[in-house]
């Protein structure tokens, strides 16, 4: 399977800290081995998906896009629940 960044999930990925990489490695490894894991939007955010983890207490949101005919993973935005929807949209 192709995993891919966005540029603006890789500028927020060099901006955090090792113990939140960490986290968020072991999500991509869950979401690369099971990709229906994610709740499915719809709407505007048709075909893009999204699985919830926690580091520490708080709860973290990763947005992806599995594309299953090129086997591709496309990672689109991680962050927090607050703007995390209306950020997306932009």
């Amino acid at each position: 399977m192709i995993v891919k960044q966005s540029g603006s999930f890789k500028r927020a990925v060099k901006k955090m800290h090792k113990s939140e990489k960490v986290a968020l490695d072991a999500a991509v490894k869950e979401i690369s081995v099971h990709p229906e894991v994610g709740d499915a939007k719809v709407g505007d955010l048709t075909g893009i998906q999204v699985f919830k983890y926690k580091h520490n207490t708080q709860l973290y949101l990763l947005a992806y896009e599995y594309m299953e005919y090129e086997l591709a993973l496309t990672l689109i935005k991680q962050g927090t629940y607050e703007n995390f929807y209306w950020d997306l949209k932009q």
